[in-house]
């Protein structure tokens, strides 16, 4: 049964107030090509529901589920062994159907756990304090540019060519609506990043530079150079992780200058979920604290001397006025937040050094046999899980020939940068701790019949 409770003078006196001419105007900014122009097809408009759950089952079964055969996707989602405990402790009925801690006298639980959660990301991204979570990295990436931009007063954003390119869309998108110019470009298949390129075009309008670390292709570059040279300038240095777990092998980016680090947590307690919902990490140096978006709890002691915990700051439109807001941000992720720290306890410092060990060793191993392969090239000096080969064809039609054997070798750069032809021999392979010798056979076997 439909619930539709506004009434065609409703409707109208709506889209007057707003200027709107019909409700179709609202949805101006998504292009035509991506509008739904009728019923989405595969599905009947009226059905029962068993009906519907078999029409859907069949269609699901379309997919190849990325637990039952060689995995080898990255690029910025990653498939790692979450214990079972993880979810069960999530489901709990306090953590499951907890909401914004409003009162925080009555929510003590959902705060500690948010404080938390804030002090395993600051240490693990190695900074001075870290919020309650964002709604995934590429928004997350986005606001670390409006707060760069909020602490210089400046609105020219220098991007190196290793972020991935969904968090340029992302940031591009944004930028159009608050006057932020962006600095782009696009990577090359080279073993060098932009390092230099990045150093040479700050200058005195420069807000931020924002460098992806590891980056899409998986290279490592030390920050430290960078972040001097945007210091010099007055500008901020924001990185950029899409892999928490290579922090419990190489240096953290705050520990290397960096003023905000933000990044994606799915690695850590959440699963690949076709996408999302995800959780975006967001630390920065204590003294920008009053410009960081979202929520901030805190640790504080009660009338009586106990220790308890309190929401020190709510920077979000919901809790205060619009226009002394840092961000639009209204909710965070905070399930996932759950399960990312559960993971994390789980795990502990050792653990996390143990699981980040274990990820290099087998990508090593990997990029090793397929970079012997006649005609593939590896094109890192440095990786942690994650390399990009260059094949002797394109990598788009190669990907797909994989997929019919049964393999799922690895994102192309022809599908992340269709219009770049430099690009589209690139392959990016993830490899993590999931992975089988017997997966490393099958892929190793399934890409030199394609290269055949």
């Amino acid at each position: 049964m439909r619930y539709l409770p506004l009434s065609d003078a409703d409707r109208s006196a709506m889209l007057e107030k707003v200027g709107a001419a019909s409700i179709d105007d609202l949805f101006s900014d998504v292009p035509p090509e991506a509008r739904l122009t009728g019923p989405i097809h595969g599905l009947p408009m009226h059905a029962s529901e068993m009906a519907v759950e078999r029409q859907l089952g069949a269609m699901a079964r379309n997919n190849m589920v990325a637990g039952e055969v060689p995995f080898f996707l990255g690029c910025g989602a990653y498939k790692h062994h979450i214990p079972a405990s993880v979810d069960h402790l999530i489901q709990r009925g306090e953590f499951l159907t907890a909401y914004t801690p409003y009162q925080p006298e009555i929510a003590q639980g959902t705060l500690q756990v948010l404080f938390e959660f804030q002090s395993q990301v600051a240490r693990l991204l190695g900074c001075e304090v870290a919020n309650a979570s964002m709604y995934d990295g590429s928004t997350a990436c986005w606001e670390a540019i409006g707060m760069a931009r909020r602490i210089t007063r400046r609105k020219k954003a220098i991007i190196s060519s290793g972020l991935h390119p969904h968090y340029v869309a992302v940031c591009s998108t944004m930028a159009k609506f608050t006057g932020d110019t962006l600095g782009l470009a696009i990577p090359e298949l080279t073993a060098a990043t932009d390092a230099e390129r990045l150093i040479a075009s700050i200058d005195g309008e420069t807000s931020c530079v924002v460098v992806q670390y590891p980056d899409i292709l998986g290279r490592i570059t030390d920050l430290t150079p960078i972040a001097e040279a945007a210091h010099a300038k007055g500008a901020l240095l924001i990185a950029v992780v899409t892999e928490p777990v290579a922090l419990g092998l190489i240096k953290a980016p705050g520990e290397m200058g960096a003023d905000i680090v933000v990044g994606e947590g799915q690695s850590l307690g959440v699963g690949l979920q076709f996408g999302g919902p995800y959780v975006g990490l967001f630390a920065c140096r204590e003294k920008h604290v009053r410009q960081m978006p979202g929520r901030l709890a805190g640790e504080t002691v009660d009338a009586a001397g106990k220790r308890g915990f309190v929401l020190t700051l709510s920077t979000r439109e919901q809790h205060i006025r619009r226009e002394k807001a840092t961000s639009n941000i209204c909710t965070n992720s905070g399930l996932c937040a759950l399960a990312f720290s559960i993971h994390m306890t789980l795990l502990g410092e050792k653990g996390l050094r143990q699981l980040a060990a274990l990820n290099h060793q087998r990508a090593v191993e990997v990029a090793e046999r397929l970079a012997a392969l006649p005609g593939v090239e590896l094109v890192n000096d440095s990786f942690f899980n994650e390399f990009t080969l260059r094949l002797p064809i394109e990598a788009r039609p190669a990907v797909h020939a994989m997929v019919t054997r049964g393999v799922l070798g690895g994102v192309s750069l022809g599908r992340l940068y269709p219009d770049v032809v430099s690009l589209a021999n690139g392959l990016v392979v993830a490899v993590t701790e999931t992975v089988s010798d017997a997966d490393i056979d099958a892929f190793e076997a399934a890409l030199k019949e394609v290269l055949s």
